[in-house]
């Protein structure tokens, strides 16, 4: 399915009151217009390939945060994304009760989408930097590679870190101590009969 964009660009709080969404299909506001993607097979199985390898690193200890799938995160008046995959560092989870949209992730996982890609390289990462995400995983499954981009420190302006993992490699962070995941596991399940 391509992405179809509104013919008129609107604000988040417009967004943000439109009704609830429904079937596999997933809508978010990027630059003023709305972006409608319907995920695929492969970018699912990427997706919880990923999260799941948060949540088994999150129960492992106390004090690591919460990790989600997607959920509205707004950016600002023109910029409601909607991340594959979230992380929220400990003292910034969301209560469980809280409404949408969400507060920016400490790590935003995009993961490709034949349709959106453009949009996850271009305009959603500017807008993940420009907005204070530490951390930003875009998984391209039409590469099996990863691209991690990431601030070298809290006070740093842009993702000044950067770097390419393909199969062979290995998923890390450091806002994530003993995090790890080989680059492959993400892709080898997707492969599939």
């Amino acid at each position: 399915m391509d992405s179809v964009t509104a013919t008129r660009q609107i604000t988040a709080a417009e967004f943000l009151a439109m009704p609830a969404r429904t079937g596999a299909a997933r809508r978010e506001l990027i630059d003023g217009e709305i972006v409608v993607n319907q995920p695929t097979w492969r970018h699912n199985d990427a997706q919880i390939v990923i999260v799941e390898a948060l949540l088994i690193w999150i129960r492992a200890a106390d004090g690591r945060g919460r990790a989600g799938l997607p959920l509205d995160v707004e950016l600002d008046d023109r910029n409601v994304h909607v991340p594959d995959v979230v992380w929220y560092r400990d003292g910034r989870v969301p209560a469980l009760a809280d409404e949408p949209p969400y507060p920016v992730p400490d790590l935003v996982v995009e993961v490709r989408s034949p349709s959106t890609w453009r949009y996850d390289i271009g305009a959603k990462k500017a807008n993940y930097e420009r907005h204070g995400a530490p951390e930003l995983w875009l998984v391209d499954t039409a590469a099996d590679a990863v691209l991690a981009f990431r601030r070298s420190s809290p006070d740093a302006a842009h993702f000044d870190i950067s770097a390419e993992l393909a199969v062979g490699g290995t998923l890390t962070s450091p806002q994530l101590p003993g995090f790890a995941l080989p680059v492959g596991d993400i892709f080898r399940r997707t492969a599939g009969p």
